[in-house]
């Protein structure tokens, strides 16, 4: 059976060369979200500080992944707003590995809660995967789905024949023995 892929690249050095770039563009991102905390968190404290900077250090990611890491997919296929929507609402399974590992360092680890770049590291490393994954098979994609089925094979590589009825079972053809055993058997 043959699998479809909508998305793109399609070669593995291809996606290791795309992974490479999503990390760079996830350090980048992560030396924002801790400047953004650094800067917010007299302000507003430091729970409203770290949920508004991831925010910031998203949108920032966004810029950079569609200009460099998904550039040959990301161009001209969606309307910029509606793309950065989407790529909030597909890395939202990130958003909280991301930052129920904060949290939850900041919780259990006190260490963090004065010097929350360790519990912001390790948030980063958590979502990175899954964004990874959510933003080039959701956002970053070589053709925008024009229906909700379109979608639905974008984000889980539906092959194509499996959406028609299966294929048949070959037939075996019985021995001579085998066939006479059978009809036998039958009424």
């Amino acid at each position: 059976m043959r699998r479809t892929r909508i998305f793109y690249p399609r070669s593995r050095p291809q996606i290791v060369d795309q992974f490479l770039r999503f990390g760079i563009v996830g350090a980048l991102g992560f030396f924002v979200d801790w400047a953004s905390v650094d800067l917010l968190r007299p302000e507003i404290g430091l729970i409203a500080a770290t949920i508004g900077a991831y925010f910031t250090a998203a949108t920032f990611n966004w810029v950079l992944n569609r200009l460099w890491t998904f550039r040959s997919t990301a161009a001209d296929n969606q309307h910029l707003i509606l793309q950065w929507l989407h790529f909030l609402l597909a890395n939202s399974f990130g958003f909280l590995l991301n930052r129920g590992a904060v949290f939850l360092l900041y919780a259990l680890v006190p260490f963090t809660v004065t010097y929350p770049v360790v519990a912001l590291a390790i948030g980063a490393g958590c979502g990175m995967l899954a964004n990874f994954n959510l933003s080039r098979r959701l956002v970053f994609r070589a053709k925008v789905p024009e229906t909700p089925m379109e979608l639905v094979q974008m984000a889980v590589e539906i092959p194509a024949a499996g959406l028609t009825s299966p294929e048949p079972e070959p037939q075996i053809p019985l021995s001579q023995e085998n066939s006479e055993v059978f009809q036998q058997k039958a009424p």
